[in-house]
């Protein structure tokens, strides 16, 4: 474990607090209500409600009601947000991530983090989607140097602009967290 994990870690002691700032931080657009938390952290609803009610209290949460379901999201208007959503990015390695396999590359477009990490979920594995011409050699040689450094594993799929208007529904590019864009440079 890198010694930022450590960090976040030691500083907030609440492991379902940790998971809430994942799932909310790591891609603001995100939402989520009591139960689907509490089943996808594996965690009592009392535990994780506990944790919502103190961070909607802070005010980094908002909620609303859908029906009879309360649902939360990141409060992008909060004055913290910006530093959380950074600490976030520091915690998951995504911020080492895109200087290290985006530069010298090739001719990239547009890079996007899809799955688990973009729904705010650590699984342990970050799904990248290059869009463009990459080096496929250079791109796996970096990819094998910061997969230790992340402790995470990073899986790869490089598209055309073609490609990615095909398959932009099953990747969820809705949900998609984008890391950099070539447009307008």
């Amino acid at each position: 474990m890198n010694s930022l994990n450590v960090k976040l870690d030691s500083l907030i002691t609440s492991q379902t607090r940790v998971k809430l700032l994942l799932k909310f931080f790591l891609n603001p657009e995100s939402r989520s209500y009591l139960r689907e938390l509490a089943d996808e952290f594996g965690e009592s609803t009392n535990s994780v409600r506990v944790e919502l009610n103190r961070l909607s209290e802070a005010g980094l949460l908002t909620s609303f009601d859908e029906g009879r379901t309360k649902v939360y999201r990141a409060n992008t208007s909060h004055p913290l947000f910006p530093e959380i959503h950074s600490m976030v990015r520091k915690f998951t390695g995504i911020d080492q991530l895109i200087p290290q396999v985006l530069s010298k590359l090739g001719d990239i477009h547009s890079a996007y983090i899809v799955g688990d990490y973009a729904r705010g979920m650590d699984s342990g594995i970050i799904d990248l989607v290059l869009v463009g011409e990459a080096d496929k050699a250079y791109l796996q040689n970096l990819i094998d140097k910061v997969e230790p450094m992340l402790h995470r594993k990073v899986r790869y799929l490089t598209l055309s602009e073609d490609e990615l208007e095909r398959y932009k529904p099953a990747l969820k590019l809705e949900e998609a967290i984008e890391l950099w864009s070539g447009k307008g440079e």
